[in-house]
């Protein structure tokens, strides 16, 4: 009997979590349970009792991710209470959601899932967990070993990971690479810029996490795929326009769009089992018959037939009710006008939305940008090396772009070919000029 499906799903503020939750089937928890998580710079703590307390520790969580165990831990609370051997866990995020889903993930690869009720253990698997010394890695397999459970994870998808949490930078084991995820999907924005929001990019396991992951392939407890033949860890990272920004609740179309598209058929097309309800993804612009039983190829885009012209940031009206930013579409069945249109026309249309550059926007950020800020790279023989440096608002680094080549939607090009109001082209802001002189770059939809 097929096992049930058990999705988390993280975030900051408003982000594609929350149009993603919507989006989910949530009415029958035997066969599909969802999870949500207010996440970092969102959570006060249920123990904190006055109303200035509560601002303080939220107003420290942003800047510092000061309740960043809770949230891990919460998530893994809830996994510990419902999860059942054959169940298929994914894990969703955006920005230091993605950075909580994916230190989630690491818990569970390190120490274990333990079974339900032993809430009493969940702190002292925590610290086990975030210990990276040596006996932190002996106490983590020892713990494993005497009172866990060994689960894999079927599917992550985060967008725009970020490479550290909270201005005191704050690194977790497994963040970076985890062998026990069957599929990870990450979308990258080629328009951030900013110090504190550079991507954590999946990279190679270190020596360390080598390590433990060869104790578990030799372990014999809970083997639920002992004989399956589906293939080890698939990682797969596409770059899209857009900044780090959150996207409103009322725009119909938006950058974040795209990349929300792209995720939820990821999920169908590595068979996560997960369930979507069938007028919400209609709304947002995807045809349901083209995505199960089996995904179908997306057609090409069709070229335009006259100059694309790139959406200036809308100004204010002052004075005006909030009504008058509310788009102008007619209702059908609860849905905009959007289930008439092709996914290809909501393509275009969200590709042509402006980007929020947060430096412009908010110039507060420079604060950050002209600090030296120590940043981390991986070397060659997967150890992890750093440099200080500042960053000036300069564009994020792709790496071995050459060697690797670079994955980029196939939305960026059109865009790229569009012009804004001034006459000027659409440009990037990530730096992979590498990529096209050695034509390694792949538009892929």
């Amino acid at each position: 009997m097929p096992g049930n499906n058990l999705a988390i799903l993280t975030h900051t503020i408003n982000s594609n979590i929350v149009q993603l939750f919507t989006l989910l089937k949530k009415d029958n928890r035997d066969v599909q349970m969802v999870y949500y998580q207010a996440g970092i710079g969102t959570y006060t703590s249920p123990n904190i009792a006055t109303p200035l307390m509560a601002k303080v520790s939220k107003t420290l969580d942003e800047m510092v991710a000061w309740n960043l165990d809770r949230h891990v831990m919460d998530g893994y609370e809830f996994l510990m209470q419902n999860y059942k051997a054959g169940d298929r866990i994914c894990i969703f995020g955006f920005s230091r959601g993605a950075y909580t889903a994916r230190a989630l993930a690491g818990m569970i690869h390190k120490v274990g899932l333990l079974p339900a009720c032993n809430h009493q253990q969940v702190p002292f698997a925590y610290k086990m967990f975030k210990r990276a010394d040596e006996t932190g890695w002996q106490q983590s397999n020892a713990f494993k070993k005497a009172f866990s459970v060994d689960v894999d994870i079927e599917f992550i998808g985060v967008w725009d990971t970020v490479n550290s949490v909270g201005l005191i930078p704050r690194r977790l084991p497994f963040t970076t690479s985890n062998t026990i995820v069957r599929t990870f999907r990450h979308a990258v924005a080629l328009d951030e810029r900013r110090a504190k929001f550079k991507p954590n990019l999946w990279n190679r396991p270190n020596p360390k996490e080598q390590t433990l992951s060869a104790s578990d392939r030799n372990r014999k407890a809970h083997k639920k795929h002992a004989n399956s033949t589906t293939p080890r860890l698939k990682a797969l990272e596409r770059k899209y326009t857009k900044d780090h920004s959150r996207q409103t609740d009322v725009e119909e179309h938006s950058l974040a769009r795209i990349p929300l598209r792209w995720m939820i058929r990821e999920c169908f097309k590595t068979h996560t089992g997960i369930m979507f309800d069938c007028e919400g993804l209609q709304a947002l612009g995807l045809d349901p018959g083209a995505l199960y039983p089996e995904v179908l190829p997306r057609p090409p885009m069709a070229p335009p037939t006259g100059t694309l012209r790139i959406q200036d940031i809308p100004k204010p009206i002052s004075g005006a009710p909030d009504e008058a930013h509310l788009p102008n579409f007619a209702d059908v069945g609860g849905y905009s006008s959007a289930l008439y249109k092709s996914e290809e026309d909501h393509d275009v249309l969200d590709l042509l939305s402006p980007v929020y550059d947060q430096l412009s926007l908010a110039p507060y950020w420079w604060l950050l940008e002209v600090l030296p800020m120590k940043q981390r790279y991986q070397k060659g023989d997967n150890s992890w090396g750093s440099y200080v440096g500042f960053n000036l608002g300069g564009g994020r680094f792709i790496p071995k772009q050459k060697k690797r080549g670079v994955k980029i939607h196939r939305s960026v090009k059109m865009r790229m070919e569009a012009l804004h109001s001034n006459g000027a082209k659409y440009v990037p802001r990530a730096s992979f000029e590498k990529a096209p002189a050695a034509g390694t770059v792949q538009w892929v939809d």
